[in-house]
């Protein structure tokens, strides 16, 4: 039997030590995939990093953070 994986592509987000308002940011990060769990779609579905790279892009200029995308 043969099964293919698809492969799954995620942010990965980080902050330097202490920064203050980490939480902050997170719970906005956080708000991003509520938001687009309203449409039934998820951290799986395959257009995720598109779809939302431009928000988190917003918030990167908010808050101090840096991120990359990985595939995993």
């Amino acid at each position: 039997m043969k099964v293919r994986l698809p492969k799954h592509r995620e942010f990965l987000i980080k902050f330097e030590d202490n920064y203050e308002k980490a939480d902050e940011a997170w719970e906005a990060l956080n708000q991003i995939v509520k938001d687009y769990s309203v449409d039934g779609k998820s951290i799986y579905t395959e257009t995720f990093i598109e779809d939302n790279e431009d928000k988190v892009k917003a918030l990167q200029e908010t808050y101090e953070f840096t991120y990359e995308i990985i595939e995993k």
